[in-house]
């Protein structure tokens, strides 16, 4: 979206440095990416990437100073997912937004969905240095955030991961991690901070203390969970573990797996609330909740209360309620869902109605964002999607420190949603 670096780049890429790109990152990634990676980066005015950032952590301290959130959040983790130990703060929180037109047709971001879980730290620090090595990006441009350069970067991640705790006995679990796309992402921080990447249905349980095998079959047990275990995935496959993960382990976790649940999809409708407060309080929460859309749980709109809040925020809602009734303006999300699985565009009123009512507490409807197309390429106008990622470290601050980008020109803008087509995937930004 800076014309003159967007020119420049495009008129002098070459093919066969795109797929230099992608063996370099199999090369520093000590595996192939599976991914789809974007032929380009994107290049933005650094005060929009502020913009996000700021937006993101305000959305993020009003839901944990908000007691009758975290109450209602508490209760939508599934009983045996309720994990003891949880820390005061999330270690990890990712934002993503969409670009959308203004009222007065500038471009302003919206808030896509916000979850305190870990994102790919380590493999979007090796993507940027890799287009910058690549594509020759001026180093005049920077890609981390929070005045932080590459050194200090990873020195907060080394901080938020161990802790206080020697590397040997930190572990980053996950489910079947060697078959994860993610898996880059795994070894990049593995190799950065010593530790080891564990299957979570590995972790062995003596006493009260879970342990790890080491290469030489020893035991050795584990201070600290790096967790990217994902429980839905764990649902979804039927996981078995072999301890119980609501017991009181004598362990500490970096990304406590509650906060899954406490900071997500299911903030939505809460952070859409027009009301929160009075005076120089609620001007702070109006000039925040604009970058909110509008959405209602799903029991609350077939309810009705939900339709009515949706229509006034400006929902474009059609009248009636028969089974073929479209809601085009809308989207219907589960809330615990991971990568856009579940997500379905302008559902129709008998198929709201067809999820069982016990189950319509895990789901959100949400007006649709038409993300504007702003990256040119030899493909045409590409849509992006901008996460910021965030540390927490104990004893620290909130913190935003790099972001990552993903370009596409469907309706569904993740990786795996934008695969036969080319200039879209997995990419990076890069600000002046």
């Amino acid at each position: 979206m800076i014309d003159e670096l967007r020119r420049i780049y495009n008129e002098s890429y070459q093919a066969e440095k795109y797929r230099e790109l992608l063996d370099l990152l199999e090369l520093r990634c000590c595996t192939r990416v599976e991914f789809r990676v974007a032929e380009t980066p994107v290049f933005l005015p650094k005060s929009m990437l502020d913009s996000m950032a700021a937006a993101g952590a305000a959305l993020t301290q009003r839901l944990l100073a908000w007691p009758e959130y975290l109450a209602g959040a508490q209760e939508s983790i599934p009983a045996n997912f309720r994990v003891a130990g949880k820390s005061d703060h999330p270690h990890f929180l990712t934002a993503d937004f969409a670009l959308v037109h203004g009222a007065n047709g500038t471009l302003k971001p919206r808030l896509v969905e916000i979850q305190a879980f870990p994102s790919v730290y380590g493999y979007q620090s090796v993507l940027n240095e890799a287009y910058t090595d690549v594509f020759g990006i001026p180093k005049s441009l920077g890609s981390y955030l929070g005045g932080l350069d590459r050194d200090e970067f990873w020195a907060m991640v080394r901080r938020t991961v161990l802790g206080t705790h020697a590397p040997e006995n930190v572990v980053l679990i996950e489910v079947d991690p060697l078959h994860q796309k993610t898996l880059p992402d795994f070894l990049v921080t593995a190799r950065e901070l010593g530790i080891r990447v564990v299957d979570i249905a590995h972790l062995v349980a003596i006493e009260n203390k879970l342990h790890y095998q080491n290469d030489f079959g020893a035991m050795v047990p584990i201070h600290r969970i790096y967790n990217r275990a994902i429980a839905d995935e764990m649902i979804a496959r039927g996981i078995k573990l072999p301890f119980d993960l609501t017991a009181e382990w004598d362990v500490e976790w970096a990304g406590h797996p509650n906060w899954y649940f406490l900071i997500s999809k299911y903030a939505l409708p809460w952070l859409s609330l027009p009301s929160l407060g009075e005076g120089k309080q609620q001007a702070m929460w109006e000039a925040t909740r604009s970058v909110v859309p509008p959405a209602a749980f799903l029991g609350d709109f077939l309810r009705g209360e939900g339709f009515d809040q949706l229509r006034s925020a400006g929902v474009d809602l059609p009248d009636g309620d028969t089974a073929e009734t479209v809601y085009e303006d809308l989207l219907l999300k589960p809330l615990f869902s991971f990568a856009g699985k579940g997500i379905q565009f302008a559902p129709t009123r008998g198929e709201l109605e067809a999820i069982p009512e016990n189950e319509r507490g895990n789901y959100l409807l949400q007006q649709r964002m038409s993300f504007v197309p702003t990256i040119q390429t030899p493909h045409g106008l590409t849509q992006a999607e901008i996460r910021i990622l965030y540390l927490w470290p104990d004893g620290g601050e909130l913190t935003p420190v790099i972001s990552l980008v993903r370009l596409g020109r469907g309706k569904m803008m993740g990786v795996d949603h934008n695969r036969n087509q080319e200039w879209v995937g997995s990419s990076a930004a890069f600000w002046q």
